[in-house]
């Protein structure tokens, strides 16, 4: 019976602290970081939108981005993609996919210094190919690699 007391003070305590810090102001909820998304590229419906809508419209090939995906996919609803640039100050990877609905797929931002790795599981309506757009100093790169889709993902 002490512990259950003891549970239930401790949860009070901490209860009256969380809200008298919000009632003097010391603590305040954040903004959501998601408002700041960009609406465009991600609601394009081809991949030239996709590519105007993150500005990376004529990005030159890169032999530094590394793409590792299957050949091939039994379930297009999770297919692994592991990207990883070598290209120095890379700031951004974007995944566009061909032949979906919405090609841009996932973008990732990086802060000076992060190591540009991604590992993501994406959605696939069919085989199609998966285009990596890395931007660093500015300038924009990309990799790209087939993956064959036996089951679809995207309602298929």
């Amino acid at each position: 019976m002490d512990m259950i007391r003891r549970t239930v003070l401790k949860s009070a305590g901490a209860t009256g602290v969380v809200a008298g810090l919000l009632a003097t102001g010391m603590l305040k909820p954040t903004l959501a970081y998601a408002d700041d998304w960009n609406k465009a590229a991600f609601e394009a419906k081809n991949m030239d939108g996709a590519l105007d809508g993150i500005g990376a419209k004529g990005a030159a090939d890169n032999k530094d981005l590394l793409v590792k995906a299957p050949e091939i996919a039994e379930n297009g609803a999770v297919v692994p993609v592991d990207v990883t640039s070598n290209i120095p100050n890379t700031t951004s990877i974007a995944f566009l996919i061909a032949k979906n609905p919405s090609p841009l797929a996932a973008q990732f931002e990086f802060s000076n210094g992060a190591v540009a790795d991604v590992s993501v599981r994406l959605k696939f309506a069919e085989t199609s190919i998966v285009r990596v757009v890395a931007k660093a100093d500015g300038k924009f790169y990309s990799a790209q690699r087939e993956v064959k889709v036996t089951a679809g993902g995207c309602g298929g």
